[in-house]
């Protein structure tokens, strides 16, 4: 199966799966770094409660989609629509607020060191413009990291977590405000094989129990497998294919065929 197959094959499933909203739009998105260009006319929507994995080479720009529909990167040119909001034109305070419904997990876990893990937890509370009481804020951390099976940790240290732990941490700090998006950032990279298997059954639970919308950036394929509904390559600052992890893995494309060699 070509590139443009598959991709053709997916606008026929989206013409016939219209009644579900998107809440991601990206529209002729361009991102360049002086003269590298890495994003080129990108462009995807991601609809309600589906889980895209964005799939690419190292330094394809993978990393720097996410962090542009987040606003923490402003593309040149292009718009990002999220819950119909276009981020590059939102002020600090209005992009605080959409980013009270977008978790992102990020792919060094971002922990504060000099902080408990409760009071990691507690930070984005904090920052945001929602004034929580204490008892709101005490429940919210129990039920985040209830969600990812650590609750014993609440006044542990990062440094004395493994690396799996310190993943799920980071993950529950996302979960905290119940976002409806959430953007991850190679969520297995530098755990073994067993402890990236449950990551990535954490965030197939997660999406059942929350009905959450994600992004997952990824070039293990066992992760793009188990997590995927549909995967985007991105090749050449483009939307170069997208389908289904089986409409990859039986692709002849030579583009999509060497992830899988």
């Amino acid at each position: 199966m070509k590139a443009a197959d598959i991709t053709e094959d997916q606008e026929d499933l989206n013409h016939g799966e219209a009644d579900v909203r998107p809440v991601i739009v990206i529209e002729h998105l361009y991102k360049k770094f002086g003269d590298l260009v890495v994003l080129d006319d990108f462009n995807l929507v991601v609809k309600r409660e589906e889980n895209v994995v964005v799939l690419g080479k190292s330094g394809s720009g993978k990393s720097v989609l996410i962090k542009c529909i987040i606003g923490l990167l402003k593309p040149d040119k292009g718009n990002i629509l999220v819950f119909d909001q276009n981020i590059p034109l939102l002020g600090h305070d209005d992009l605080d607020r959409v980013r009270t419904k977008v978790g992102f997990l990020f792919q060094g876990n971002a922990l504060y060191d000099s902080m408990t893990v409760r009071e990691n937890l507690e930070f984005p509370l904090r920052r945001h413009w929602i004034d929580f009481s204490q008892q709101k804020v005490d429940e919210l951390v129990m039920e985040a990291l209830n969600n990812v099976g650590l609750p014993h940790t609440v006044d542990m240290m990062p440094a004395e977590l493994s690396g799996g732990m310190l993943k799920r941490v980071a993950l529950a700090r996302t979960l905290i405000l119940k976002p409806e998006i959430i953007l991850y950032d190679e969520p297995t990279t530098g755990l073994d094989p067993v402890t990236a298997r449950e990551i990535d059954n954490l965030i197939i639970r997660l999406q059942k129990k929350y009905h959450t919308t994600s992004i997952i950036i990824s070039h293990d394929m066992n992760c793009v497998k188990n997590t995927a509904d549909r995967v985007v390559l991105l090749s050449g600052g483009k939307c170069y294919a997208q389908g289904t992890y089986p409409d990859f893995e039986a692709s002849a494309d030579e583009n999509i065929k060497q992830f899988f060699e």
